[in-house]
């Protein structure tokens, strides 16, 4: 049986360096290349052809979800197991659903890690206890409305420390029309005050905290 190739994509040597020494050590498997960016990774992709990617995803420059994007423009895509230190739904849902095959945190133990990567090559969906219980939870979730272009603009002003005043100021609004506005986004992400909004909208993908991993 011909070795499993595949392809380590993470901008931290240290990750890459350990991963590479778990696998070069397995005759069933064989580390093609590495990458410590998306776009590196498209490309490496492109030329090896791996038969599993192992994707990190908040990487500087293109990140692990768009990589995986353009990945599956490919005639033939590699199959792409996320790991990743992250298992919050604005993760996981953008990377399953721009074509991931599996998703484990980096916290797995070697040998489901070896396992995972055996049955992702196969073309199995294989995830972390924790990202499915987070992907039921959102299947289960009722689906509000969309916050409107206007009030992600408050929200974001809001998530900044912004005063009503301070937002009318620099929207060039009412201050009502700024209460308004924050009705309809209490609404729309159940809450019940700014505080809650902002929290709902972190975890919710709307808003991003500046993170690296």
């Amino acid at each position: 049986m011909n070795p499993i190739r595949l392809l380590i994509v993470d901008d931290h040597p240290v990750v890459r360096d350990g991963l590479r020494g778990m696998f070069s050590g397995d005759a069933n498997y064989a580390v093609v290349g590495e990458a410590a960016d998306g776009a590196a990774a498209v490309a490496l992709a492109e030329r090896l052809r791996p038969d599993v990617i192992l994707m990190d995803l908040h990487m500087p420059g293109m990140d692990g979800v768009s990589a995986i994007r353009e990945l599956m423009k490919f005639d033939a895509p590699p199959r792409v197991l996320v790991l990743t230190t992250y298992d919050q739904e604005n993760d996981v849902l953008p990377a399953i659903e721009a074509g991931a095959t599996g998703y484990l945190l980096k916290d797995a133990p070697r040998d489901e890690l070896m396992r995972a990567v055996r049955a992702v090559a196969e073309g199995k969906t294989v995830l972390s206890s924790s990202v499915a219980g987070k992907l039921v939870h959102q299947v289960r979730s009722p689906q509000r409305e969309a916050l409107s272009h206007r009030e992600m603009e408050i929200l974001r002003l809001v998530a900044n420390g912004a005063t009503n005043r301070e937002i009318a100021r620099s929207l060039f609004i009412s201050e009502a029309t700024v209460k308004t506005h924050l009705l309809h986004i209490y609404e729309k992400l159940g809450v019940a005050d700014r505080a809650a909004a902002v929290n709902a909208a972190y975890q919710r993908g709307l808003l991003h905290a500046d993170r690296k991993e």
